[in-house]
């Protein structure tokens, strides 16, 4: 291993490193083993002794892998792979239901939501163009693989839903002042907006919304906390569209 590696691996750490080399870090058995199988491009992996091989594969010392690592504990592989394009238009929400994040910032937050995306098969999240990166190792960790088979896409987000509005299509938001979500029709198709961590939905894209969602708390009228995290809130809402409007089965 070259101390030129070494300063690669470091560099795609911060958002300017990825966007200049075309890579992003991900580490882990499990996950290096679905990249392999997945169809994105795998430049080069790093591996203990044992772990993997191949022609792609070097294999480097426990402590080279400490080294390399992102996290603040090494695994056995690190793997760099080629950042994948996706086309927008794949974000159809008049024949599946989309996920927008405006302004999702923690890291960990959104690497949950993608995950939550998978489980609940949204295949297309679309992003404001300060949200975090999907691509940020703490986010590529937290996605357990979803990051994979979710396409996430960042564009100007209160452009991309006004477009979307304008067509038809059912913009839902969360907001402390919504309708509540268990009483509101909901449709299988259409876009769900999920907010800032601190601030929830922005103006610009508040603007946009068609339906105002609230998730209750229980009892109603209990006084307690004075909101959801950002990724809790749409595990919830998310499992509330697909509890009332997924498609039956064919027999």
């Amino acid at each position: 291993m070259t101390k030129a590696e070494i300063q690669l691996v470091r560099a795609l750490a911060d958002k300017r490193g990825r966007t200049e080399h075309g890579l992003f870090v991900a580490e882990g058995e499990k996950l290096v083993s679905e990249l392999r199988a997945s169809r994105l491009r795998i430049r080069k992996i790093f591996a203990l002794e044992g772990v993997f091989e191949g022609p792609e594969v070097e294999t480097v010392s426990p402590h080279d892998m400490e080294r390399l690592s992102l996290l603040k504990t090494a695994n056995n592989s690190l793997a760099l792979v080629e950042i994948p394009r996706h086309d927008l238009g794949t974000a159809d929400a008049d024949e599946e239901l989309v996920l927008a994040l405006d302004e999702v910032q923690n890291p960990g937050n959104l690497g949950t939501i993608v995950r939550l995306a998978d489980w609940f098969g949204i295949t297309d999240i679309v992003c404001s163009e300060n949200s975090a990166d999907c691509f940020n190792p703490k986010v590529v960790q937290a996605t357990m693989g979803a990051i994979l088979r979710v396409r996430v896409h960042y564009t100007n987000l209160p452009q991309f839903l006004s477009e979307a509005a304008k067509r038809g299509t059912e913009i839902y938001g969360t907001f402390l002042e919504g309708e509540n979500l268990y009483d509101t029709p909901l449709t299988p198709t259409g876009i769900v907006v999920m907010g800032n961590e601190g601030r929830g939905v922005t103006e610009a894209t508040a603007r946009t919304v068609t339906r105002k969602l609230f998730i209750p708390p229980y009892p109603a009228d209990r006084r307690g906390s004075e909101s959801l995290n950002v990724a809790m809130a749409t595990g919830v809402v998310c499992a509330e569209f697909r509890r009332r409007t997924a498609k039956p089965k064919q027999t």
